[in-house]
């Protein structure tokens, strides 16, 4: 066969091989890069153990009151405390390949009023700015381009309808109730409802929930960028660990 039949073929076989190893190799980095060098994606925020010293119990003259509990007086403003957090997960697809990206922050402030079984206000508000991953890369997408966080450095939620108990859980019971207040993000301001479980434990109030984002309701752009392509949806997760207002203990000891 003439040397340049021969060199026609094998030039048509590389045309063929080249385009297919770079493709099998994307795809085997990409594995590898998901499964073995990217950490893992953050667990979903829930509960955390039980505390083992809870709150004392009410005084005996306060026997029957529906303000009282095993774990104490629920009455009165409670405030975020250490512990809290707030949390996004979004799926995204890495050349071709499912994954999972996370990022959280414990920056939040805010509190709730609770009179007898019900939850007349509640209002909280968290540092965009302070968001972060694992990845370095990530966050500055998320602060710059995605979120905008010098324009709009927070977000917040404020309670519009109250929350009725049926009645007060003691110390350790988990209740399921719904929530429907106003949710900023990104400058933008929706009416969202969700539902979201709250418990006692010990002197503390604990809510944990997921808020289901839509980015275009909120005027944020589709966060996909090189590589990653994400969906319009993603999740806001919460954790709040609430303790009784000091300035309340203070006037409820002083009477």
């Amino acid at each position: 066969m003439p040397l340049k039949d021969v060199l026609k073929r094998r030039w048509k076989w590389l045309l063929l091989i080249v385009p297919l190893s770079l493709f099998l190799l994307v795809q085997v980095a990409t594995y590898v890069y998901i499964h073995f060098i990217s950490p893992d994606p953050a667990p979903k925020l829930a509960f955390s153990s039980l505390s083992t010293a809870p709150a004392p119990g009410p005084a005996a003259s306060d026997a029957g009151d529906p303000a009282q509990t095993a774990a104490g007086a629920i009455d009165g403003t409670w405030a975020v405390a250490d512990g809290s957090k707030v949390q996004y997960r979004v799926q995204e697809t890495l050349n071709g390949q499912d994954n999972e990206a996370t990022g959280a922050t414990t920056a939040v402030t805010g509190e709730l009023t609770i009179a007898s079984t019900t939850v007349s206000s509640a209002s909280f508000t968290v540092d965009m700015t302070q968001v972060t991953s694992d990845e370095g890369r990530r966050d500055n997408q998320f602060r710059n381009r995605i979120m905008e966080t010098s324009r709009f450095p927070t977000a917040t939620f404020a309670l519009t309808e109250p929350i009725e108990l049926t009645s007060i859980p003691d110390n350790g019971v988990e209740v399921t109730v719904k929530a429907t207040g106003e949710l900023t993000l990104h400058g933008t301001t929706n009416t969202v409802t969700f539902d979201l479980l709250a418990r006692r434990n010990g002197a503390q109030i604990e809510v944990n929930g997921t808020i289901p984002i839509t980015f275009s309701d909120y005027e944020i752009d589709n966060p996909s960028g090189g590589p990653a392509s994400v969906g319009d949806n993603g999740d806001l997760e919460f954790l709040l660990v609430l303790t009784k207002s000091e300035s309340r203990l203070t006037t409820s000891l002083a009477t």
